[in-house]
């Protein structure tokens, strides 16, 4: 249908108008320069007095202004200058726009909707600064507190120099996928910046958290090393008794059910096998532990059920009941017994091996790793495991457990806080620390100034190692959730992009009409953040949610473009090099395996 001849007439108005707008963006400033350049020209040649300002008549008839000016001298200064200087004016302008563009429109620019810096004034510098005087009775009358002695840093706000970070009450869940900077920018910069004792929790070692931070960590303590599975082929220079805690039936019931959890997925950790497997050994490391047995001891109880040595240290040290129970087991029908008894041996399998044994029995020139001592200095503990360690894992999450229950009790007697605080990096935590009630721990870690950041690369992880009423318990509890590049369950991208929220977003429509053309504005509500962009976030950039706030964007700050990374590179390198310096030496041949040559 042909459009009625008043919109066609209102088309040409607004084209006319366009028309005349550039002209005028253009005329003005050529004409001006123009007559600048006929001015500067003239004076350059001593041609004369200077003309008026006529600067129309600059740019259309020069020669009546400046009629002592050649015709060349004319053409440069009212013609050529004019035109480089604006053709200039014009590219810098260009240039300067679309630097705008690149750092405000990319992955710079802030989402509408999205946390501004007042939003999350209680993440900013000066609340979390006042936040730590109020936690920390050692910093209430310092004129001067370090960053670092505030809060761990989560990252800017994107694109600022707002820096937002956690406060030392704080408990954190980290969902991030490989290589989206979980180990880059949040672990490692939170371990060489904590003030108090660090543990950390990992299944890698060159090149990880492991070597970036060994050095810079023991110049502030002394460092720890439990690597039962030799990830990073560290000397045993340490070992820790594992039943120091399992002299009561609840501690040797946690120490079971690390073995449990390391072994059996949440969902099938109810069922008889299991609970009984577990029973049987929770009240064989009781009986190690009250008598002061190594705790491979209970693998020869294990082998031999008939063996009575647990049942009279049992009733020796008035636990009769559980001496009971435990004489019923062995004494129940056989095909029972021996399947109780097998499946604690399974669990439990990896203090079969002597090389793994080793960091958890007495050894002689080496020293106790003590978590009550450690809870109390500044030095670093590494626990390390393989992914599906089995029993080595168990280790690894029951040591992890000791130092945070030694936190406590510490924290108890210091008056409720730790102080400094301790900051606990469980990373690949559903691999190697699998502490079954973790998310029971997490709704009073924060207030002790335990610090534990729990990072996993999807939320089905924690969900596989803590069911789901498990992980949605310990995702309630951590008031700071960060959430990095890399989420590919699209329910959980849905669930993010409901938590963010919806924002009025303006629509603007045009009709013709016989009348002329109309323009309406109207409001509708849009997710700020949908699924399909969660999904799409860059790497560098990170959510994070906080407790009573707005959801905030985060540009992240990875250690290596910090202030000093070249010489924690050259140390993280060399630690690197000693690892493989350490497993060469082990792989070599020796001159027994060959006997001597006839």
């Amino acid at each position: 249908m042909p459009q009625p001849s008043s919109a066609k007439s209102t088309d040409a108005t607004d084209i006319v108008f366009k028309v005349l707008l550039g002209a005028l963006a253009v005329g003005v400033p050529l004409s001006n320069l123009a007559w600048l350049g006929g001015q500067i020209t003239a004076w350059a040649t001593d041609s004369g007095p200077g003309a008026p300002y006529q600067p129309v008549q600059a740019l259309l008839h020069p020669e009546q202004l400046w009629p002592d000016l050649g015709e060349t001298s004319l053409l440069f200064g009212t013609r050529v200058l004019p035109g480089a200087v604006l053709l200039a004016l014009a590219i810098t302008a260009a240039m300067l726009y679309k630097r705008h563009k690149g750092t405000s429109g990319g992955r710079k620019k802030r989402i509408d909707g999205m946390a501004k810096h007042t939003d999350i004034e209680p993440l900013m510098a000066k609340a979390i600064t006042a936040k730590a005087r109020s936690l920390r009775p050692s910093l209430k009358d310092a004129k001067h507190i370090d960053a670092r002695d505030t809060g761990v840093l989560l990252g800017n706000l994107q694109g600022t120099k707002y820096e937002v970070r956690m406060g030392y009450e704080d408990v954190a869940v980290a969902i991030m996928a490989p290589r989206s900077g979980k180990t880059t920018s949040l672990a490692i910069p939170s371990i060489l910046n904590a003030p108090g004792p660090v543990l950390l929790t990992s299944n890698k070692a060159a090149g990880d958290a492991y070597t970036a931070t060994i050095d810079a960590r023991a110049a502030v303590g002394q460092t720890w090393s439990m690597d039962p599975q030799q990830i990073a082929h560290a000397q045993r220079e340490m070992w820790w008794n594992p039943l120091a805690t399992a002299t009561t039936l609840d501690g040797a019931g946690r120490l079971a059910g690390h073995f449990l959890a390391a072994s059996v997925d949440a969902s099938q950790q109810g069922d008889f096998w299991s609970k009984a497997g577990s029973n049987i050994l929770s009240q064989l490391f009781l009986a190690a532990a009250l008598d002061e047995r190594p705790i491979t001891d209970v693998m020869q109880w294990l082998a031999f059920p008939a063996d009575r040595t647990p049942l009279d240290i049992l009733r020796d040290h008035q636990f009769t009941a559980v001496a009971s129970q435990l004489k019923g087991t062995v004494e129940g029908p056989p095909e029972t017994r021996d399947g109780i008894y097998e499946t604690a041996r399974q669990y439990a399998a990896a203090l079969l091996n002597s090389e793994i044994a080793a960091w958890v029995t007495p050894q002689k020139d080496v020293e106790e790793f003590r978590p009550e001592s450690f809870v109390t200095s500044t030095d670093t503990l590494y626990l390390l495991s393989k992914d599906g360690g089995g029993g080595a894992s168990a280790l690894i999450a029951a040591c992890a457990d000791s130092v945070m229950r030694a936190a406590t009790a510490q924290a108890e007697r210091a008056g409720g806080r730790l102080d400094p605080p301790m900051l606990a990096i469980l990373d690949e935590a559903a691999n190697v620390c699998k502490i079954s009630d973790l998310p029971d721990l997490y709704s009073h870690l924060g207030s002790r100034g335990i610090i534990p950041i729990t990072i996993l690369q999807s939320y089905r992880q924690g969900q596989k190692v803590w069911s789901d009423a498990g992980m949605d318990a310990m995702w309630s509890a951590s008031t700071i959730k960060v959430i990095g590049s890399g989420i590919d369950d699209p329910d959980f991208a849905d669930k993010l992009s409901r938590l963010i929220g919806d924002h009025d977003v303006e629509t603007t429509s045009t009709s013709h009409s016989e009348s002329g053309k109309s323009t309406s504005v109207s409001m509708r509500q849009e997710r700020i953040l949908a699924a399909d962009a969660i999904r799409a976030l860059p790497k560098g950039t990170a959510l994070a949610f906080a407790t009573g706030m707005r959801a905030a964007m985060l540009d992240l700050r990875p250690w290596y473009l910090e202030p000093g990374a070249d010489e924690l590179s050259a140390a993280s390198a060399r630690a690197s090099a000693g690892i493989t310096e350490r497993a060469i030496a082990k792989a070599a041949p020796r001159k027994s395996d060959f006997g001597t040559a006839a």
